[in-house]
């Protein structure tokens, strides 16, 4: 079928059509009375905060929380309710009856081994991204996931369940923007990304991220997102990488860069850029993919379509995203109409959650699971390296 016939018919077919090769994200309701016991390892900022979104689901409960700092590990308490335990070892959490499922969202050296002790143990996984520190790490606990099929295994990268995101994956793999070749993608700041320490004695531990011992900075923990859905887009992981970085501008003591840039090249010719930066904010968050008929932005909770002036003939309304012909004639942005299942503005970990629960419900592979999160876990690293080696690193492993 050619465009301008798909552009005619098939509009209204694809503005109804299930999301292609997607899995559908169940509703949290319980099954009976029983809800899931929950720990959460590790409570500090986006510990805490996935407590407080799991106290309003239905089926999910958090009955324990661990963090080796006690200011952490009260926040944590005040979110999950009166009824959680609390642990300062996480093994002591490892060994709650209560806790049938855990979620580590602790700094990212402690993932794997975190992760294996919990698979052990014999409870369902949600770590947090990236999911390993390094590579050997990856192919590590892939095999370790893979040897208990009996046990949910899932990457927090939540934007794979997020409405906004399935829509612009519905029409890159529908043909609405044409052959994508390109995509340029930016998670940037103006702030030291740090948190403030009243203990000068804590200070690796509570800016984990300033520190290679303990983290792979800006690629690992911001870029690492979109590095995921590149991946997720295109169905294919980068044969070539090539990155820089430094730490000019937050001189300040940090071990991490404070700017990096990496070119991904992907089967087939296309290429994406990726970059974090902590001394400018101009558009922040932002990705795009460049067809050769259309460009779609996406921010963080919207995103816009660019047409190329060559759609100008097509006297057509485009059923996906409600363009008018003289949109799509100028070449103005159009707003990307999106749907999720319960409020199109819920954090997207609302839906990540929802699919971990239905996934331990009826057994089945999350869409983020260890073998993407492996995936994932690869291209950071490979960038990383790059950059510390001022060297090109390919897939090979």
């Amino acid at each position: 079928m050619n465009r301008r016939t798909f552009l005619l018919n098939g509009a209204v077919t694809l503005a109804g059509a299930s999301m292609m090769g997607i899995p559908q994200i169940l509703p949290a309701y319980p099954r009976g009375e029983k809800k899931l016991g929950v720990g959460i390892i590790g409570t500090g900022n986006r510990g805490a905060g996935m407590a407080n979104i799991i106290r309003r689901l239905e089926g999910l409960e958090v009955v324990a929380c661990n963090d080796v700092l006690p200011k952490n590990l009260e926040k944590g308490l005040a979110h999950a309710g009166s009824k959680a335990a609390a642990y300062s070892d996480y093994r002591q959490l490892l060994e709650d009856k209560r806790v049938e499922a855990v979620i580590i969202a602790t700094p990212l050296h402690e993932h794997y081994r975190m992760a294996v002790d919990a698979i052990e143990a014999g409870k369902h996984v949600y770590v947090e991204k990236t999911m390993t520190y390094d590579i050997p790490q990856a192919i590590a606990l892939e095999k370790k996931v893979l040897e208990h099929p009996e046990l949910v295994f899932q990457v927090g990268y939540q934007y794979r369940y997020y409405g906004l995101y399935r829509r612009v994956k519905e029409l890159i793999d529908a043909g609405w923007l044409g052959d994508v070749l390109q995509y340029e993608c930016q998670y940037h700041r103006n702030s030291d990304w740090r948190n403030p320490v009243a203990d000068p004695s804590l200070e690796r531990q509570v800016n984990w991220r300033m520190y290679k011992e303990y983290s792979g900075g800006l690629m690992a923990e911001l870029c690492s997102h979109q590095i995921d859905v590149l991946q997720w887009f295109g169905g294919a992981n980068p044969v070539f990488v090539s990155g820089v970085g430094g730490i000019d501008y937050w001189k300040d003591g940090r071990e991490t860069w404070d700017n990096v840039r990496a070119l991904f090249e992907f089967p087939g010719g296309i290429k994406a850029s990726v970059s974090s930066i902590l001394s400018n904010a101009y558009k922040g968050y932002s990705l795009r993919v460049l067809g050769s008929n259309a460009t779609v932005e996406i921010q963080q909770n919207k995103a816009y379509l660019y047409p190329e002036e060559k759609e100008r003939e097509l006297g057509v309304v485009d059923g996906v995203t409600g363009a008018t012909v003289q949109s799509w004639g100028q070449g103005e942005p159009v707003p990307v109409n999106f749907e999720d299942l319960h409020d199109v503005n819920a954090d997207p970990t609302v839906f990540a959650l929802l699919d971990f629960l239905a996934c331990i419900w009826d057994g089945k592979k999350p869409f983020s699971d260890v073998v993407t999160g492996k995936n994932s876990a690869i291209a950071v690293h490979k960038a990383n390296q790059s950059i510390v080696s001022r060297t090109g690193q390919t897939w090979g492993l």
